[in-house]
């Protein structure tokens, strides 16, 4: 059998890492490139730059990535879809949930593989964290706060500092727990003068009574991306910015000193940070993706997965604007 054939759609900031990564994978050929707005980061190399998805579907590819902005997703993903072709959408999704569920539901009707980008996923310490978890490491989960702050992206225009960053946060979340979120609560603001939110501070609730806190912005200086995850044994720190995990242990030490020894909660234990392999999220990402094409075990965000987070994304988006708890279904 040979190599899996993968087209691209989309070639700007987000599109040319994707090219670079369809090339370096092994079974993959990435055989056409498109893009009506032209390749502005020269990644089409001896390929020719074709204008749209039915010039790219024309090609038979196995699949395709798409990175364009997320307003086209759902036209693409479709026509995608209709042709019989895997796809991998860069996230968000789609635009809103109707669309996003309707992209899922397509690929899903014809039996095709699905995914969306959501690359934090795969970041080494997330992965890291998430078998951990998994391993009943922490116990009882009690809480999960996420910080994702920096200064502002000038490749952003369509969409606000939800659906773009705090998406991340809600998918990572989901994912290293494997809970649902259920009630989304949240304030937004706006402050750099755009039609969309910049800040975000949203307090959740997942599935079993796990509570979880999203502060995300565009509006720091530095940059900082933290998921906390506190349980009955201790907390792990995961900076996703440098791969590494930290974990902090609930010490079992006796205190002799009279007043504090009433005191009957937690106390501070060993530190430890985890020597962990680092590879790209994005090669991971794909990785995963052509296993996924080739019928083997994988590990991809599905399409439902991706629309669970624009929905929750809109509940964020909704409390904001009501004030109220917002229920997720």
């Amino acid at each position: 059998m040979g190599n899996l054939r993968a087209g691209l759609i989309g070639l700007g900031s987000m599109g040319r890492h994707h090219a670079r990564n369809l090339r370096a994978i092994d079974g993959v050929d990435l055989v056409a490139v498109a893009d009506p707005g032209g390749d502005p980061f020269g990644v089409a190399g001896d390929l020719e730059v074709l204008p749209s998805v039915e010039a790219l579907i024309e090609q038979k590819p196995d699949y395709v990535v798409v990175a364009t902005p997320t307003v086209y997703h759902e036209e693409i993903g479709l026509a995608l879809a209709g042709a019989g072709i895997h796809a991998l959408v860069e996230k968000p999704l789609a635009a809103d949930t109707g669309a996003a569920r309707r992209l899922a539901e397509a690929f899903a009707s014809k039996g095709l593989i699905g995914a969306t980008g959501h690359i934090e996923r795969y970041n080494p310490a997330l992965q890291e964290l998430r078998k951990r978890l998994e391993h009943g490491d922490l116990g009882d989960l009690y809480q999960i706060c996420t910080r994702r702050q920096g200064p502002f992206p000038a490749r952003i225009a369509d969409v606000g500092v939800v659906k773009d960053l705090a998406s991340h946060d809600i998918d990572l979340t989901a994912w290293v727990t494997q809970r649902k979120f259920e009630l989304v609560a949240a304030r937004t603001m706006s402050k750099a003068g755009r039609e969309y939110e910049d800040m975000v501070s949203a307090t959740c609730q997942l599935e079993g009574g796990l509570m979880s806190n999203h502060l995300v912005n565009w509006l720091t200086p530095t940059k900082e991306r933290l998921t906390i995850v506190t349980g009955e044994k201790g907390m792990f720190v995961a900076d996703t910015l440098t791969a590494d995990l930290t974990f902090y242990a609930n010490g079992s030490v006796q205190t002799t000193w009279a007043d504090i020894a009433q005191f009957r909660g937690v106390s501070e234990g060993d530190v430890t940070r985890f020597a962990i392999p680092k590879p790209e999220p994005l090669r991971t990402e794909h990785e995963q993706f052509r296993d996924a094409v080739l019928g083997l075990e994988a590990d991809i965000v599905t399409m439902e997965q991706g629309a669970r987070v624009v929905e929750v994304c809109e509940a964020m988006i909704e409390s904001a604007k009501t004030g109220q708890f917002i229920t997720v279904s």
